[in-house]
């Protein structure tokens, strides 16, 4: 449930911060994001005399922890909590700056969110090892919270991991075109953020109208209004800005070709439409990148597989969430069987 639409990492497709996509529920998931959205969950202190707003539900002997893509929080995952609680134990939560999080340090990149996620882990006392599960940019944070804690990491479910390595794959014009509309996304979340500091989005003048948007179809009119709050909050522009400026470092380079995780079970879902608005040509070169950083990162276990999700955007949590409980049941049964 990314509130600034990306269409691929570092580009924003400017239509306002808040763009709907057409998701269709499945049938045992809310169609409607539920009203408990609209209020915290459990606060839990992580030091520093701040918070992170945590969501648990379920039971059974794993853990699985949700972690949600760019500029998103735990909302994201309304539809697929609930599909995973009769399995296992299930939890998500709101990054620092986002929903009813604290505001963390900045700059807001890999390094700090999995320190944050490490202290979550160990302040609320969630069993390890667990499986982890990262859609788009928190793919990134689930690899690298597994690169550095390998031993707390029993499985991952990676949620259409975003293409890396583009310059190796775009046309040098598409690469200019990108680096003009990063900059126009940066002044226009500027100029949000610095209404959110004078107090001017609560009643924008038409130039800041965008940065609050519509709610999304899916939200409930209790959840709608939360959402309002937080954009209201120059803490929430402060972290979008840092987190886009932070993931051009992140998604420049390729995998790494060092990255290992072992034989634990890891399956990545990549969506069939993630770049259906990009031209024809654009389109080919982005899913050849996206198709060379996913296969990398199946081959980093050797037990990781490739699932293909059809009907589906970038957003097979809204769109196909049963896919994505699928397959984090599949990486279960596969440590339940290993357990004898």
């Amino acid at each position: 449930m990314e509130h600034a639409r990306i269409g691929r990492p570092g580009t924003v497709f400017l239509a306002g911060l808040l763009i709907a996509a057409s998701a269709m529920a499945e049938s045992s998931a809310p169609p409607t994001t539920p009203d408990n959205y609209a209020r915290p969950g459990q606060r839990v202190a992580i030091g520093q005399k701040r918070h992170l707003d945590l969501r648990c539900s379920g039971s059974g002997p794993v853990t699985v922890l949700l972690e949600s893509g760019s500029h998103a929080d735990s909302q994201s995952w309304f539809r697929v909590q609930p599909l995973l609680a009769a399995h296992a134990r299930v939890c998500s939560y709101d990054r620092a700056g986002y929903g009813f999080s604290d505001a963390g340090p900045l700059p807001r990149g890999l390094d700090a969110d999995v320190a944050d996620l490490h202290a979550l882990i160990r302040a609320v006392g969630l069993q390890a090892p667990l499986v982890l599960v990262g859609h788009s940019l928190g793919s990134n944070i689930v690899r690298r919270y597994a690169s550095e804690y390998a031993g707390e990491v029993a499985g991952m479910v990676l949620v259409d991991p975003p293409a890396q390595d583009l310059g190796r794959f775009m046309q040098a014009q598409w690469l200019k075109d990108d680096a003009t509309l990063n900059r126009q996304r940066d002044a226009f979340i500027a100029s949000c953020e610095q209404g959110a500091e004078r107090g001017a989005l609560a009643k924008p003048v038409p130039a800041l109208a965008p940065c609050i948007g519509a709610p999304a179809p899916w939200e409930s009119p209790a959840v709608a209004a939360a959402n309002h709050a937080h954009k209201l909050q120059p803490a929430f522009w402060h972290t979008l800005r840092s987190e886009l400026a932070q993931n051009v470092s992140v998604f420049a380079p390729p995998v790494p070709a060092s990255e290992s995780h072992g034989d634990i079970p890891l399956v990545v879902l990549q969506a069939a439409g993630t770049y259906a608005d990009a031209p024809a040509g654009m389109r080919k070169s982005l899913e050849a990148a996206r198709d060379a950083t996913q296969q990398r990162i199946v081959a980093s276990s050797t037990r990781g597989e490739l699932r293909k999700v059809a009907d589906t955007s970038h957003d097979i949590e809204l769109d196909r969430p049963q896919a994505v409980a699928d397959a984090v049941v599949r990486v279960l049964q596969q440590l339940a069987a290993k357990r004898g």
